[in-house]
């Protein structure tokens, strides 16, 4: 399996021109950026507040990287540390050196990263891909991770027709032009669209080779696995699942597990409702 990385120097400059733009307009003075070194490749984290057992760790969808939680980072980091990581082999600033072939190359990934920032107590945040790279390290490496808040979590169910079709719309409809994207926003029920910074960033990655392992669903057996607690944040009109069904498989394997579903939220949750996400992520972090 291929490493993810861009096309040819061009198409890097270009990303990480818009890249370095956004997080200096975006983020926190105060942030702190560094790379660890991993098995994968160096890792970027940008980490806000003094270092800590027991920090918030983010990790984004895919296709993303730290930036995409830039609404949440003032929220979160009132009474905790938090740190946002560019997922190896996303675009973003780390730089993949080596393949990840599944979840348990994803879950060792995870844990050099968090012995890289001494966390013994991390509470994790993953949205999507992330919300599996979070699960998957839970049941291969547990240890490190206290908590788990999980956003709209992948390994549910194989991306069908509809959600690839979710896919498209979102991506056309980021295309036209600004004044229009609210309403096509509402039709495709994408609000991502409507982050007209990150949808700059998005254009500007088209130069970058992915090369992850997928999603793949996890088994009854996978979940019974995790065994700290964990909030389950999912849109009752998720294009990736049937929240409802989720919710279900939850909360009869997983033992230490709070499930909400978001009345009207998509697989979008992250942008549909970033007040009562944020919210959730603190509440759950102090508890």
């Amino acid at each position: 399996m291929s490493i993810g990385e861009f096309r040819n120097d061009k198409a890097r400059e270009r990303f990480h021109a818009v890249y370095g733009r956004l997080l200096d307009r975006l983020w926190p003075d105060a942030v702190d950026a560094f790379d660890l070194p991993t098995s994968f490749g160096a890792t970027r984290v940008h980490r806000v507040g003094p270092p800590c057992s027991d920090p918030v760790v983010l990790l984004s969808g895919a296709n993303g990287n730290s930036l995409m939680w830039h609404r949440y980072i003032a929220p979160a980091a009132r009474r905790r540390t938090v740190i946002a990581v560019d997922t190896v082999g996303e675009p973003g600033a780390s730089v993949q050196s080596a393949p990840l072939t599944g979840a348990e190359d994803g879950a060792r990934w995870l844990e050099e990263v968090l012995a890289g920032l001494e966390a013994t107590a991390a509470h994790l945040v993953g949205c999507s891909y992330g919300g599996w790279l979070a699960l998957a390290h839970q049941m291969h490496r547990p240890g490190r991770a206290a908590a788990l808040t999980l956003v709209e979590p992948a390994g549910f169910a194989d991306p069908g027709r509809r959600f690839y079709a979710w896919l498209i719309a979102g991506g056309l409809a980021g295309l036209a032009p600004r004044a229009l994207r609210p309403r096509l926003s509402r039709w495709v029920g994408n609000s991502a669209i409507l982050e007209t910074e990150l949808m700059g960033l998005g254009r500007a990655s088209i130069g970058f080779r992915r090369a992850l392992p997928p999603a793949g669903v996890f088994s009854d057996e996978e979940l019974r696995r995790v065994r700290v607690p964990s909030l389950f944040l999912l849109g009752e009109r998720s294009a990736l699942h049937d929240a409802r069904q989720v919710a279900e498989r939850v909360d009869a394997l997983v033992p230490d597990a709070e499930v909400e579903v978001v009345p009207g939220a998509g697989h979008a949750l992250a942008t549909d409702d970033p007040e009562l996400v944020a919210a959730r992520i603190v509440r759950h972090a102090a508890g």
